[in-house]
């Protein structure tokens, strides 16, 4: 287990949609079921153990039905209770701001910056027209739409003036001089790697790649993928409007921002085009991470046992968790969203049938990010797990993984070698 697991000691996950909830407490909080009380206050939920009083605040319109707190079955070092719970039928699920692709609109100015640093690499831009690409396996089925050969092969889709075009996680804007000042563009190496399950025989195809990156900190932003046309993933910019930025996320904090945006993307992919699987690959193509989102209606909160845990209410990824303790002040249950998740690392060789499976699977659906991306995302999935209870941990091999706003999950699901349950933040806003 990880190191913020063995420190906490109350975890608490809601189910508005459900109106169901899980309480989970360390022995060393509580020895036993007798030593715990959980009642309902105003607004708030009461849980009363051996070290003290905790409050957890909760959103209007949901409530602890009184006298429904039930001892569950334990499991190892854990004690865990279940509970009903009144909510408001008119209590909004989608808390969430949403991503940049809900949020950017026609003939309004916005500019664009780096988000590791905060340089503008893009001067203000109005948009006469702001339009989703087609689903990225949609070439693959022209043949089902068309009675005649593809007349899209070997076509771009690409902005015109004045255009940007939104892909999953990426936008597609037009290139122009201030561009030179402020990013900088490089071909990508070559490499004469095969894509695995390939022979000799067949080789991947070598394409070298004009990376871009912002000239202030390097950081790499996208690609440019045709002459004047520039690709930068929603992960590695911010967007800003020109007047006022009471709507747009400014946190410096890129863990945070990372989980934010992940979150908010799989919230309405799943809401638009009913996907709940999903392939994080790299641009090469190939699977880095299995992730199935299983819930977005969670509202969770932890305590630690030890003031050197870090365990909080608002993001359990996040340091500055909350003390169990005597004068516990209240704590308020963050929105997260949960999913399950598995690394498809060269080393777990025992899940390639999985990956080979969901790959050929068309209700998969691929979400390209730069690989370094991808690496930082495993690493919050990976920290966001760690502070779970251990019996939440997994399911078969797939991680579980929540977060507030974010992105996490534990619920059984059929999926083969299932390992790795995370939650990961996903609400209007960040609690501190």
């Amino acid at each position: 287990m990880g190191e913020n697991a063995k420190g906490a000691g109350v975890f608490l996950e809601l189910r508005k949609r459900l109106q169901s909830g899980l309480l989970v407490l360390w022995r060393d909080v509580a020895k036993s079921y007798a030593e715990v009380r959980v009642t309902g206050g105003d607004s708030s939920l009461h849980i009363r153990t051996p070290r003290g009083l905790l409050i957890v605040e909760l959103p209007a319109g949901v409530s602890l039905v009184e006298g429904s707190c039930r001892e569950a079955p334990e499991r190892g070092d854990e004690i865990h209770f279940r509970m009903r719970l009144n909510v408001d039928q008119h209590t909004d699920d989608t808390g969430a701001l949403g991503s940049v692709m809900e949020r950017l609109q026609v003939r309004e100015s916005y500019s664009f910056h780096c988000q590791s640093c905060g340089t503008r690499v893009l001067e203000e831009r109005v948009f006469k027209r702001v339009l989703p690409l087609p689903n990225c396996n949609w070439s693959s089925l022209v043949d089902d739409w068309c009675c005649h050969p593809d007349p899209f092969a070997n076509l771009k889709l690409l902005p015109r003036a004045e255009d940007c075009l939104m892909g999953d996680t990426h936008l597609l804007v037009p290139l122009d001089r201030g561009c030179e000042e402020t990013l900088t563009q490089e071909l990508s190496p070559i490499t004469n790697k095969m894509a695995e399950g390939q022979n000799q025989d067949t080789p991947k195809p070598n394409r070298r790649r004009t990376l871009v990156s912002c000239k202030s900190c390097t950081a790499g932003l996208g690609e440019v993928v045709a002459p004047g046309t520039l690709k930068l993933y929603i992960t590695e910019v911010t967007v800003r409007p020109s007047v006022g930025d009471s709507q747009f996320d400014t946190s410096p904090d890129r863990s945070l921002f990372l989980e934010l945006t992940i979150a908010a993307r799989l919230v309405e992919l799943s809401s638009s085009q009913s996907v709940f699987r999903f392939s994080i690959q790299a641009s090469d193509g190939k699977a880095f991470i299995l992730l199935w989102l299983l819930n977005s209606d969670s509202l969770i909160a932890s305590f630690s046992a030890t003031p050197s845990s870090t365990v909080r209410g608002d993001a359990v990824t996040s340091p500055g968790h909350h003390q169990c303790s005597e004068h516990q002040s209240p704590t308020e249950a963050g929105s997260a969203v949960k999913v399950l998740y598995l690394p498809c690392s060269l080393s777990a060789s025992t899940h390639q049938d999985v990956v080979d499976t969901w790959e050929k699977d068309i209700g998969v659906h691929p979400l390209e990010l730069p690989l370094t991306t991808c690496q930082e995302l495993l690493s919050v999935l990976t920290a966001s797990t760690s502070c779970l209870p251990p019996s939440l941990h997994s399911m078969n091999s797939y991680q579980c993984n929540k977060r507030n706003g974010h992105l996490f999950g534990s619920s059984p699901v059929c999926i083969p070698d299932c390992n790795h349950l995370s939650m990961t933040a996903a609400g209007s806003k960040v609690h501190t």
